[in-house]
Formats: C-alpha cells, sequence, structure tokens
C-alpha cells in the first residue's frame, strides 16, 4: 500500500535567546492511506514538533526546519507555497489540538468555526449546504446542531473536544493528526472519544497519527506503532510486532515496565532511570545511552543505525546489529 505521508531525517529547531533547542533530529515516518498510527513517547520527544512541522504551522522566527522532507501524496510540503497549503490543511491535512481552547476562538460561535473551514475549501457551496454540512457532522460527534449558536465557553471539556474533532473532519481530510486528543479527558469520556474518532475515521477512510502516552489507548486503537524519543524514532513497527516485547528497544522496553500489572506483587513499578536528553546540548552517540543498561563506548561514540528485525519492524540500537547477541 502506498504512502500518504513520507517524513524523511527531519530535523527541526528552536531559536530561543538563551540557545537553540534541537526538537527533531533525523525524524522518520510514513504513514499508509487508512493506516492508524500510535505515536508515543516521554514530553519533550518530538511528537508536537513533528505534528506542526507537517502543517507548516511552526511559530514564526523561532521554529525552523534546517534540513529533511516532509511529503504528502506527491506534494513537497516544505516547498510549497502559502497559497498550496492553504489548500492542504483542513481539506487533506487535519489536527486535532492536544487543549480545545486553543483551536477555538472563544468570540466566535461554534458553528461559524466550523463553517469557517467550508467557506475556505468549498465557496462555491451554498449556505444552506453549508448550514446542513454544520448541523451534519455536529450531529456526527454527538452535539445537538441547536447548539452551534453557543460559544465555546458554553460546553464542557467533553463536548469541546467533539467541537474540534467536528472542525477537523468537515472537510472529510485523508490524514488526521491527533495531538493527545483524550488527555485532558476523564476516562468515561476518553473512552467515547476514541469510539467516536474510529467511527468517523472509518466512515471517511482517513489515515490517522495518534500522539499519546498511554499505550493501551495505543494497542486498542491502532494498526501500527511508532516510539519517538528526543527528536528521533527509535522504533516502529505492527502492533502485533512491539507488544510481543519479543525484540525492543531498550526504550521501548522501559515504557512497557512502567505499565502497572495486577499479577505482579511487586511494590513498585520499575521507572526508566534518570532524564531525556537535554535538546539544547544532545550528547554525540546514542541519545538513550545514559539511561541504557546495555550502553557500551560505541554507543556513546555515534548514532545508531536503524535495523530491521524482522520484515516491517525497526529498531534503532547497536543490540541488533548484525552479530551482536540483543537483549
Amino acid at each position: 500500500m502506498e504512502n500518504l505521508l513520507e517524513i524523511k531525517d527531519l530535523n527541526v529547531i528552536y531559536k530561543t535567546d538563551e540557545a537553540i533547542v534541537h526538537a527533531l533530529n533525523g525524524f522518520t515516518l510514513s504513514v499508509k492511506k487508512g493506516e492508524t498510527l500510535g505515536l508515543v513517547g516521554e514530553t519533550g520527544a518530538g511528537k508536537t514538533t513533528m505534528c506542526l512541522s507537517t502543517l507548516r504551522l511552526l511559530p514564526d522566527q523561532v521554529g525552523e526546519v534546517v534540513s529533511g522532507s516532509i511529503k504528502y501524496r506527491n506534494i513537497d510540503i516544505l516547498k510549497a507555497s502559502k497559497k498550496e497549503m492553504l489548500k492542504l490543511r483542513g481539506a487533506e491535512i487535519s489536527m486535532i489540538f492536544q487543549d480545545p481552547m486553543s483551536g477555538l476562538n472563544p468570540v466566535m460561535r461554534v458553528g461559524d468555526q466550523i463553517k469557517e473551514v467550508l467557506n475556505l475549501h468549498f465557496p462555491d457551496m451554498s449556505p444552506k449546504d453549508k448550514d446542513a454540512r454544520v448541523d451534519e457532522v455536529l450531529t456526527l460527534v454527538g452535539i445537538t446542531p441547536e447548539r452551534k449558536d453557543q460559544f465555546p465557553h458554553q460546553f464542557s471539556g467533553g463536548m469541546k473536544q467533539r467541537v474540534v474533532i467536528a472542525m477537523a473532519l468537515v472537510a472529510e481530510p485523508k490524514l488526521l493528526l491527533a495531538d493527545e486528543p483524550t488527555t485532558a479527558l476523564d476516562v468515561t469520556i476518553q473512552a467515547q472519544i476514541l469510539a467516536l474518532m474510529r467511527e468517523l475515521k472509518e466512515k471517511f477512510d482517513s489515515a490517522m497519527v495518534l500522539v499519546t502516552h498511554d499505550l493501551g489507548i495505543v494497542a486498542e486503537f491502532c494498526e501500527s506503532v511508532a516510539v519517538a524519543y528526543a527528536g528521533e524514532i527509535v522504533e516502529s513497527g505492527t502492533i502485533e510486532q512491539v507488544f510481543a516485547r519479543d525484540k525492543n528497544h531498550p526504550y521501548t522496553k522501559g515504557l512497557f515496565n512502567c505499565i502497572p500489572d495486577l499479577t505482579s506483587t511487586a511494590p513498585r513499578l520499575t521507572p526508566i532511570p534518570g532524564y531525556m536528553a537535554n535538546p539544547r546540548d544532545l550528547p554525540k552517540g546514542c541519545k538513550f545511552a545514559n539511561r541504557c543498561a546495555h550502553c557500551t563506548e560505541k554507543c556513546m561514540a555515534a548514532v545508531p543505525e536503524m535495523q530491521e528485525v524482522a520484515p516491517g519492524h525497526f529498531i534503532k540500537c547497536n543490540l541488533f546489529e548484525k552479530g551482536a547477541s540483543g537483549q
């Protein structure tokens, strides 16, 4: 199946008054048509930066793509004009932001905000058809159309998230970037939102990148998974390959060890020691080396190569080089 999105060796920095922050460092990722890919990793791993880079929404004069490529179908995102990007955003690629209030205008009625997408991408659509489409998409996300004349502050957190999802899906995009869409919601609402997103994804035959910290959500909701650490992908594969725990990057293994196990009698969880590499001063070699029990001099000296340990299962670690003994 063809790749809908291809990100190769992407390097992104944030320039501040104090230092240069290396947010993405050779970030490589691909998403196939109709695929649901889970992107996991600690805060600061570069997950949101990847989403913003794909939509060319990095903050002006602060965020900068240094090198690499982002291709959506046959379009080179980094070379596309502003006019081309306006056509892409919303119609082809949409994003659900982590905080729904960051994606909603507090002084505009929610119906008008959803209709803005239609005004931009379907200028020839009649006002009556636009109103009908807004009513339809609100109904799809479980909001009565009568509430379209209300303002964001009149909705609960879960309902705001539903409005943001409606905005993202109203033009039926082919790729949806969902940046931790359930983080601020309670468990019951999380389940409802995820079920809703799965239903709508299937209805519109969209591909999705689900950014999350929750491996349980990834296991239930996604078909493949990519693990990000310090601005790069350290492991990727199908859910079955990664969650089998047969062969994993030491960081992925550490994430699994942090999951509570009701059958275990251990008094405490097993956390990953230390802290993520400082993005202002990255180490020369493997960025996980200072936290890894398998670290060698080779790991400290140079960045490991990505190894294919099984068809479609990739791990960026010296443990899995040909001739290495593995874990």
